[in-house]
């Protein structure tokens, strides 16, 4: 691969045995700016390459005649899966210097595990704002000798209420230290960031690509609610396709598919936030070989793929966010090769996200049918907006259990259980305590993993709050956000 910026042998030869040929054009544009110790913005959407962007000076930067128990890179992400996801790819750039350190620190894994690791000392710290902070207040993360701050998703870490312990963390940092910011946008909160803790800094803007690819063609699955693992094995079966990956929302979703998929005589492999690294790069390798039909994978643990033979991808669940679609879709269709995706759809809400899918790429998502399966009328994906609108205030109206609490009746089961989809966490900690959605929001989006669209409605009474957490992992959330601090404050959770 062609360089045209001063890093080490080894870190070259790393990115050699990594199998790149070429960089992206966040990296190209950024890593020099980044080396030369500029204060920089990358304006990007993700997976654009940001890790290495980040990574490669990072791990260049690293003086090893200093403390190792003093930290001199320390990257802020708003998840558990990046922060796993990031140092991981910045170990593999650490593969022939083996004198540098790096771990990965964030909320739902237990703090035994990582204060022994900080205490060793490591040079390259990847985080989650609030485990950061426990660090920071228990003294196991000393930034006196910090060099480089990364805020990477600075958006989503703002969206998630992190915005008081970012400014916290800042603030705790050397003042010449380098900030390095990457956001896919620039509200005014990243602004206000940019301007009181930057200097001078750098934009770097990559416009986004076309929405979908040509090569590419997609469908939409209509199937009742319990039938999508066969509807997706008929399909795998029928076209014979060798390699396809199939996007989950979550992880105990790909956990849960995966052995289906193999009772079904289809050979499957699953990819997530929450598997070793060692067991994540075995996975990706038999899956290049084509040891495997399947590989059933989230969206943070699938950033990255990089395999152009994949026959087909699935949306098993429809993505949170539109511009996953495109991502997702983009992993098939690759060299100039046919491709084609599929979109499970099992009831009226899903209908409405997948027109609002057909809206934003202005592409043609034709319906696949199958034979067999038990088909319920429901509209097409290209339905008008009043109708999806209408759907889904209905879908709103009758799963509420704000709206019966709004009218003043006492919440009882049977609400709850029709409700469905939400289980309502009590939170030991309400307005009385200053507390607000964002930081409620962040706090058990950090503790758990659990993505900020997968929580619903958020009430804060006096004493305490309630929170609508997905109700097929209620027992994993509130065990890890349980004995969380939120205001400083230790919380009880049930």
């Amino acid at each position: 691969m062609e360089i045209n910026f001063e890093i080490s042998e080894k870190i070259k030869r790393a990115l050699d045995d990594m199998g790149f040929e070429s960089l992206t054009e966040i990296q190209s544009r950024t890593i020099p700016l980044i080396l030369e110790g500029k204060d920089v913005i990358g304006k990007s959407k993700t997976g654009s390459g940001k890790t290495l962007a980040f990574g490669v000076p990072a791990v260049n930067s690293i003086d090893k005649d200093l403390n190792k128990k003093f930290t001199q890179v320390m990257v802020l992400v708003p998840t558990r899966e990046l922060a796993v996801q990031a140092c991981g790819e910045i170990r593999k750039l650490m593969k022939y210097t083996h004198d540098i350190k790096t771990v990965a620190i964030y909320g739902g894994q237990m703090l035994s595990k990582q204060v022994p690791l900080m205490r060793q000392g490591c040079q390259i710290v990847v985080g989650t704002p609030g485990r950061v902070m426990d660090h920071i207040n228990r003294k196991t993360l000393k930034l006196q000798n910090l060099k480089m701050i990364v805020l990477d998703e600075a958006d989503e870490m703002l969206n998630m209420g992190f915005r008081d312990d970012i400014e916290t963390i800042l603030k705790a940092t050397p003042d010449d230290r380098q900030t390095v910011l990457f956001s896919a946008t620039m509200p005014k909160e990243i602004m206000d960031i940019v301007n009181n803790y930057q200097k001078n800094p750098q934009l770097v803007e990559v416009a986004a690509k076309q929405m979908t690819v040509e090569t590419i063609k997609q469908f939409s699955v209509e199937c009742p609610k319990g039938t999508k693992a066969d509807a997706l094995a008929k399909i795998v079966q029928e076209k014979q396709y060798a390699l396809g990956i199939v996007f989950c929302n979550t992880k105990k979703m790909v956990d849960v598919l995966v052995p289906i998929l193999k009772e079904k005589g289809i050979t499957a492999v699953g990819l997530h936030g929450d598997m070793r690294q060692r067991d994540r790069d075995k996975v990706m390798k038999e899956f290049r070989k084509g040891g495997t039909q399947l590989l059933v994978a989230t969206d943070v643990a699938a950033r990255g793929i990089d395999v152009n033979n994949v026959d087909a991808v699935f949306n098993y669940d429809i993505p949170t966010q539109t511009e996953y679609y495109v991502h997702r879709i983009g992993r098939t269709g690759r060299a100039g090769k046919a491709g084609e995706s599929y979109t499970f759809i099992t009831d009226k809400r899903q209908l409405m996200q997948m027109g609002n899918i057909v809206r934003t790429v202005k592409s043609e998502i034709e319906p696949y049918e199958i034979e067999g399966l038990k088909k319920e009328k429901t509209a097409k994906p290209e339905a008008d907006k009043p109708a999806a609108e209408k759907a889904a205030k209905k879908y709103k109206k009758e799963n509420s259990f704000f709206k019966e609490k709004a009218k003043g009746k006492k919440p009882q089961k049977d609400i709850l259980e029709k409700a469905g989809s939400f289980y309502h966490m009590r939170l030991s900690i309400g307005r009385k305590a200053g507390v607000s959605p964002k930081q409620i929001l962040g706090a058990v989006t950090g503790e758990s993993g659990v993505k900020g669209s997968e929580i619903g409605n958020i009430h804060i009474g006096d004493n305490h709050t309630t929170v609508e957490i997905p109700s097929a992992r209620r027992e994993e959330i509130i065990r890890k956000v349980n004995g969380a601090k939120i205001k400083g404050r230790k919380v009880s959770a049930k």
